[in-house]
C-alpha cells in the first residue's frame, strides 16, 4: 500500500482525535506553540543520549532513536499508549517496506516504563486500515467537535471549543 505523504504524527492524531488530524492536514498547525510539545522536546533531548536520534524513514517519518535491533519513540506519558503504539507500528511498517526488520520500543522515561511493539500480520492490517482512514479524514469535511479526555492539554483546544457544542451538550 502506498504510504506517500502520511507522517507518523498523522497516525498518532488519527488514533487520538479525527478533528485534530483534519486541522493538522489542512495546515492549521498549533502544536509549535504548545507547552506539551516543548516538554516533549526537552525530554527527547536528554533521554537516551547515546543513541542516534531523529532518523528519517523514507521522507514520511522521523523516529526518535534507532539502533541495531530497535526503533525507539520517547514519550512524556503513557496516557496515549494506543496512539503511540499505532505511530510505532507505522514506523515499523515503513521500515519493512524498505526491507528493514526492526522491533519497536515506546519509552516513557518519566514513568520508568518501556513497552515493546512488534509488527505482525494483524498489526500490518491495522496500519493499512489506519492509513486509509487518515486519507479519508483528509479528503472529507471537518469532523464535528467531540469533547475527549485529551482536550484539556490539546494545542487545538481553544479553536475546537470556540462556539462549538460538544456531543454531550447537544
Amino acid at each position: 500500500m502506498e504510504t506517500l505523504e502520511i507522517r507518523g504524527v498523522e497516525m498518532h492524531y488519527y488514533s487520538v482525535c479525527k478533528r485534530k488530524l483534519w486541522l493538522f492536514q489542512h495546515g492549521l498547525g498549533m502544536e509549535q506553540h504548545s507547552e506539551r510539545v516543548e516538554e516533549g522536546k526537552v525530554l527527547h533531548d536528554y533521554a537516551y543520549g547515546r543513541l542516534d536520534k531523529e532518523i528519517e524513514i523514507g521522507g514520511e517519518a522521523v523516529v526518535d532513536a534507532i539502533d541495531e535491533d530497535w526503533v525507539r519513540e520517547v514519550k512524556i506519558s503513557s496516557r496515549m499508549e494506543r496512539a503511540d503504539r499505532l505511530q510505532m507500528l507505522y514506523y515499523l511498517y515503513l521500515l519493512k517496506q524498505n526491507g528493514i526488520e526492526k522491533k519497536g520500543l515506546l519509552s516513557y522515561p518519566t514513568e520508568k516504563q518501556t513497552v515493546e511493539v512488534g509488527l505482525d500480520e494483524a498489526a500490518i492490517q491495522e496500519v493499512e486500515a489506519a492509513m486509509q482512514g487518515v486519507r479519508q479524514i483528509g479528503s472529507g469535511t471537518l469532523p464535528k467537535y467531540r469533547k475527549l479526555p485529551y482536550c484539556t492539554k490539546c494545542a487545538y483546544r481553544d479553536f475546537c471549543q470556540s462556539g462549538e457544542i460538544g456531543e454531550e451538550e447537544a
